[in-house]
């Protein structure tokens, strides 16, 4: 095999056990990932697996990042198509509530789960996670105060209240889903409706 197609397949098994750590952590958690299970899943040996990455933790850490990135592409990446102000805030509660129905992950919101889970536990992957959360919250701050800067939303409403009560929302409208097994559809126009309220748009 060439140099090129060397690289190029180990890009590929790279990418292939990212994908499979993120479908699995989905479902038993970024600390439930196991070399064995990844390993039987992808045709691997455990080697295989944990070798692109050097260590569990840093294939969790990358893991993480993949989670990150297809989260935005669900949610950020199509919002900032909108000009910002109101218009950018509502497409961005529609695309977040959206999300929770057409979910990437196959059990629902890894960001949900992964703060219940990692949120007394400290180290490296919670601060990575820490830092995700808190990257998203000035992401939403900041375009809450750009649509009250242009006049769009009442210069009274408190953008730390407003990303309080969306996350909320969505960590409600998740458990709706997973636990309680709700009517997804149902749900997701409940929770665009009661977050677009939260903005002050009926």
């Amino acid at each position: 095999m060439s140099p090129r197609r060397s690289a190029a397949f180990a890009r590929q098994t790279r990418e292939r056990i990212i994908a499979k750590s993120v479908e699995q952590a989905s479902s038993v958690g970024l600390e439930g990932l196991t070399l064995g299970g990844l390993a039987d899943a992808l045709d691997l040996s455990k080697a295989g697996v944990v070798g692109p990455f050097g260590s569990r933790q840093e294939l969790q850490a990358a893991a993480l990042t993949a989670a990150s990135k297809l989260f935005i592409d669900a949610v950020i990446t199509p919002s900032m198509t909108v000009t910002s102000g109101l218009q950018r805030l509502i497409r961005i509660i529609d695309q977040w509530s959206g999300y929770l129905v057409d979910c990437p992950f196959p059990n629902g919101c890894f960001f949900t789960a992964a703060s219940h889970e990692l949120d007394d536990r400290p180290g490296k992957l919670r601060d990575a996670l820490q830092s995700t959360i808190n990257q998203w919250n000035r992401f939403l701050r900041e375009e809450v105060r750009r649509a009250k800067a242009v006049g769009d939303l009442d210069p009274g409403v408190d953008a730390d209240d407003v990303v309080h009560v969306l996350t909320g929302l969505v960590m409600a409208a998740n458990q709706a889903i997973q636990l309680l097994h709700e009517n997804p559809g149902l749900v997701q126009a409940r929770t665009r409706r009661l977050m677009r309220s939260a903005i002050g748009v009926v």
